[in-house]
């Protein structure tokens, strides 16, 4: 499923990497604990946290993710909005707790067609 889907269904904010939503998303990982998204996460997954700092940029990087939503409403830092542009990533924002967020995109991932 393409991450543009993942935004019109959910309602999600784009805060950057406007240009890059056909990424298609295969998983996702949620996680604030940036070693733990690093040993278990996967290339293709959304990442979901309430970090705002640029080193997730850098995590998601390393992992080749789709990109990242941020919950319960957290914004970015500017640092982190342009770090994630120059690396293509790009980062959502929802008002939904990352518990229930989790569980709408598993629901939008594992979905019969």
């Amino acid at each position: 499923m393409k991450i543009e889907k993942i935004i019109q269904t959910l309602e999600l904010e784009v805060k950057c990497g406007k240009d890059y939503l056909d990424k298609e998303v295969t998983g996702g990982y949620t996680g604030d604990l940036l070693s733990d998204v690093m040993g278990n996460s996967r290339e293709g997954y959304i990442w979901i946290t309430r970090q705002v700092h640029q080193n997730i940029v850098a995590v998601a990087s390393l992992k080749e993710h789709a990109g990242i939503i941020l919950i319960n409403s957290c914004q970015p830092t500017q640092e982190t909005m342009e770090k994630a542009e120059a690396e293509k990533i790009p980062i959502m924002v929802s008002s939904l707790p990352a518990f229930e967020l989790s569980g709408k995109i598993y629901n939008l991932l594992t979905a019969k067609s």
